[in-house]
C-alpha cells in the first residue's frame, strides 16, 4: 500500500467511529441505554515491507568501473569519476586486491580478475 492509500483507510476508519460516537452520545442525552453494536477492532495496518533495490557500496561503484574498463583504470581516474577521496579509493584497491577481485596489469593500473 502507499501512503495515500493508507491515509485514505485512516481516515475511513476515523469517520466510522466519528458516527459511532455521535450516535452513542444521542443516546446518552436521550438517558437512553447505549445498543450495543459489534464493533470492528480498528488495527493499524503496519505498511508492508518493501524490497529495497541495494544500494552499491563504494567498493560495488569502483569494481564496476574498474570492470568496465578494457586497458585498466589507475586512482586519480577513480577519483575522478567516483567523487570519493584519495584514501577511500586506495583503501578499497588495496583489499580487493587481497580478495583477487582486481589485479594490477601495470604499476598502480587495476583491472578486473
Amino acid at each position: 500500500m502507499t501512503i495515500a492509500q493508507d491515509l485514505k483507510a485512516l481516515n475511513k476508519n476515523l469517520q466510522a467511529l466519528g458516527k459511532t460516537l455521535d450516535s452513542l452520545l444521542k443516546a446518552v442525552e436521550k438517558g437512553e441505554k447505549p445498543k450495543a453494536k459489534p464493533t470492528q477492532k480498528v488495527v493499524a495496518k503496519k505498511a508492508p515491507a518493501k524490497a529495497k533495490a541495494a544500494q552499491p557500496t563504494a567498493t560495488d561503484k569502483i569494481l564496476k568501473i574498474i570492470r568496465g574498463s578494457k586497458k585498466g583504470v589507475d586512482a586519480p581516474t577513480l577519483i575522478k569519476k567516483t567523487g570519493f577521496n584519495q584514501k577511500k579509493v586506495r583503501n578499497i584497491l588495496f583489499r580487493t586486491y587481497k580478495q583477487g577481485k582486481i589485479k594490477r596489469i601495470d604499476k598502480g593500473i587495476y583491472t578486473g580478475a
